[in-house]
């Protein structure tokens, strides 16, 4: 299985006069922009996908909508890529879908960074953890695995940020007819 890794788009500064409940904190607009022009990138590397998991949470579902809308699956919401879940409660929905051939998951710091360490090294993030893979804002991890996911089994085959996704997005589009 191929597993892609994506980080939820710039989403506005915790606020709790203005978001209580940091569940519902949105996306910015200009985050919102951005990640729409990275998902012409992220379209143009992996076209199609099999599954897109998302944390409930706003800012990761609606980043994950965007890339609904650019072509892949509609999200599955999926309350383990919540902020703070631990890495193996992932992997037990992921086990779900093993006969897919690639799947993708939307959420948040640290939980993603945790579960990318945790793949690739059967450790999470700590002391004796052995790698750390930073993922920015809008940005997209691939891992590949020879079966289903499972602690240490994953290779990092690469990490792109969002401003290499949009540039990639930018020099691929179709050329526009004029009248």
């Amino acid at each position: 299985m191929d597993l892609y890794v994506v980080r939820h788009a710039v989403a506005h500064k915790r606020d709790e006069n203005r978001w209580p409940d940091d569940a519902k904190r949105p996306l910015t607009d200009e985050g919102e922009e951005r990640f729409r022009r990275a998902s012409g990138g992220i379209l143009r590397l992996l076209p199609e996908v099999g599954l897109v998991l998302s944390s409930p949470f706003v800012r990761a579902w609606r980043t994950a909508e965007i890339l609904e809308q650019a072509g892949w699956p509609a999200p599955v919401s999926c309350e383990e890529l919540e902020p703070d879940y631990p890495p193996h409660k992932v992997l037990n929905v992921l086990a779900l879908h093993e006969g897919l051939e690639s799947a993708a998951i939307v959420g948040h710091r640290p939980g993603l960074h945790e579960l990318v360490s945790y793949l690739l090294t059967g450790d999470t993030i700590g002391e004796d953890c052995g790698m750390r893979v930073q993922i920015k804002k809008g940005g997209v991890a691939r891992l590949s695995f020879d079966g289903a996911p499972e602690p240490g089994a994953g290779s990092l085959e690469w990490v792109h940020t969002p401003k290499a996704l949009r540039a990639a997005g930018r020099k691929h589009r179709p050329p526009t007819v004029e009248s």
